[in-house]
């Protein structure tokens, strides 16, 4: 309906040129009201004319308005404080809701567009941090609403799987072969106290320092067997324990792409470029980039050991996913900490790289934080992914042990509760925003949570069920007066084509929750499942159609619907 009033006012600017002369025409702004008396749909183009040609904003609104004519889907057009408001006829919500089924939302934005997208990127031999949980959030959510505007959407996880980071973990595994967590198979918690030992040796002992510097050449070579073998063996620990997250994630990666693949290319391409003169020799031979030269900083890529760093190894990333899918456009998501890094590095792949370059974007997310600050993974004070998730299926159990359900049944519950609060409340607001996490606000089942939208769902559903058993068939052919559920669910492709422009999950989510909310409040003031009542079968077709955009709209946010909650 935007882009149909956006015709509208565009071919009346037109007709408004003829009587006041030539004049430059403004963007077109349509924006949903809030308020009922404002209409559905309001439009401040007047008033980004006034001053261009001296007159009020209401006159020129209401000379705009005479022009709007012909309009089948608008039952009134009115003009109040240089707004020109649109009321759209009932019909058109009727006939709008009768085309909501399992495709509604969709559009062809990105038809056949190739897409790749990287995210969630924990490196082996550490533990799946809260981070990972944010970063997962987002480039799940990302690649969905992508997939839903027509784009062929290739997930890829890239991980760090040598240098200084491993080292330090492998030197750690070496050096604690007697922890007990190893002794108990909880190999994702030794390799966590492996990694913070390594690193705080690192940085305490010179002595150890030179022998994790040491080691991290010889992994990069695979030049001994042990070590090849203690490495091999912690990287199998690694891959298996990130699975089972991806698994209760619902995140399936099309490719695990490793440095060790990327390395050796970006080091080519590093060293190619310093022959045409894009790179400069650094101190010690270290290969470097100046950033200055444009408004960056420099950085090392190719340190002075001879082994490429993160910055050249993106540089083999890029061109290695091209060859595995030859992309329109790359997405990475990455924690915001390394937005500065990103300017510098997609900078230097403009030189070497300039098509690559072109389609390359980084999107970066804010920090997940708990109430305590910051996690370290270096020192050890890590909150896991994993052990957030327990914690919190923990507290739904609690909420739902009085419930007469089967032990599989909340566990299940539990699981999809817990995962749809910490997405919940990582995607409510902007992507680039932190979030310091709420266990209670995450987990109620009323208002601003997970939670509360797939209780709605699931009471939407029970509903449909109370009705099939009263034989009460939905249907959209006796209507009484619109409410502002209709109209809120045919919003919905809007709030869609939003969220995927602006690529901002968070705009889905609050129309969810504003959904949830309306519909809970018709649910307390009608009776939808009345045999009595004339309007019965429309209302259960009402609820139907709050199911399939509940349902769509929460996919896209990577949160799983319930039955029953």
């Amino acid at each position: 309906m935007k882009e149909q009033i956006k015709k509208y006012i565009a071919k009346a600017l037109t007709e408004l040129q003829k009587d006041l002369g030539n004049f430059e025409i403004p963007e077109i702004n349509i924006d949903s009201t809030k308020i009922a008396q404002h209409g559905d749909y309001s439009c401040n183009t007047a008033m980004a004319l006034s001053k261009k040609l001296g007159k009020s904003p209401n006159e020129i609104a209401n000379l705009l308005k005479l022009k709007i004519k012909d309009c089948k889907e608008i039952d009134r057009i009115e003009v109040m404080g240089g707004f020109i408001n649109f009321f759209i006829s009932d019909k058109y919500f009727i006939d709008n809701l009768k085309n909501i089924d399992k495709d509604f939302g969709k559009n062809d934005n990105l038809k056949n567009k190739k897409i790749i997208i990287d995210y969630t990127d924990p490196n082996i031999l550490k533990e799946f941090h809260i981070g990972h949980l944010m970063s997962n959030a987002v480039g799940e959510s990302l690649s969905r609403i992508f997939e839903f505007q027509g784009a062929k959407v290739k997930r890829v996880c890239y991980q760090s799987d040598f240098g200084l980071g491993v080292a330090k973990a492998v030197w750690g595994i070496m050096k604690m072969q007697n922890n007990n967590f190893l002794k108990e198979g909880q190999y994702s918690k030794f390799l966590g106290m492996a990694y913070a030992f390594g690193s705080t040796q690192y940085e305490e002992n010179e002595n150890d320092k030179k022998e994790i510097i040491a080691l991290n050449k010889i992994i990069f070579e695979r030049s001994d067997k042990e070590v090849n073998k203690i490495y091999d063996l912690g990287k199998k620990w690694s891959l298996k324990y990130f699975d089972k997250i991806y698994k209760k994630l619902d995140t399936k990666f099309d490719w695990l792409i490793f440095e060790s693949q990327v390395a050796e290319l970006g080091k080519k391409t590093v060293e190619k470029g310093l022959a045409s003169g894009f790179f400069e020799k650094g101190e010690n031979g270290a290969i470097i980039f100046k950033g200055e030269k444009f408004g960056l900083h420099t950085r090392v890529f190719i340190n002075s050991e001879g082994i490429p760093t993160y910055e050249a190894k993106d540089l083999g990333l890029a061109q290695i996913k091209y060859k595995k899918y030859p992309y329109d456009s790359s997405f990475v998501v990455t924690g915001n900490e390394i937005n500065e890094y990103f300017k510098v590095m997609k900078r230097a792949m403009q030189e070497v790289l300039p098509d690559l370059a072109n389609k390359t974007n980084h999107i970066g997310h804010g920090m997940l934080r708990l109430p305590e600050g910051k996690m370290s993974s270096r020192t050890g004070k890590v909150i896991t992914g994993e052990s957030l998730l327990e914690k919190l299926q923990e507290l739904v159990l609690e909420k739902i042990k009085d419930k007469d359900f089967s032990v599989k049944d909340k566990q299940k519950i539990a699981e999809a509760v817990a995962v749809g609060a910490v997405r919940y409340s990582i995607l409510k607001q902007s992507i680039g925003s932190d979030v310091i996490y709420d266990f209670d606000k995450s987990i109620s089942f009323t208002g601003d949570s997970g939670p509360y939208l797939q209780y709605s769902y699931a009471r939407a559903k029970s509903i449909l069920e109370k009705a099939k058993n009263e034989r009460i068939k939905a249907s959209f052919t006796k209507a009484p007066e619109i409410n502002q559920l209709e109209k809120m669910l045919c919003q919905f492709p809007e709030v869609v084509e939003k969220a995927g422009t602006g690529k901002e999950p968070h705009f889905i989510l609050l129309y969810l929750t504003e959904l949830a909310g309306c519909f809970n409040a018709y649910y307390a003031k009608n009776k939808i499942v009345d045999k009595s009542d004339e309007f019965s079968p429309y209302k259960v077709a009402l609820t139907q159609a709050f199911i399939i955009v509940m349902k769509n709209g929460m996919w896209l946010l990577g949160i799983t619907t319930l039955d029953k909650m």
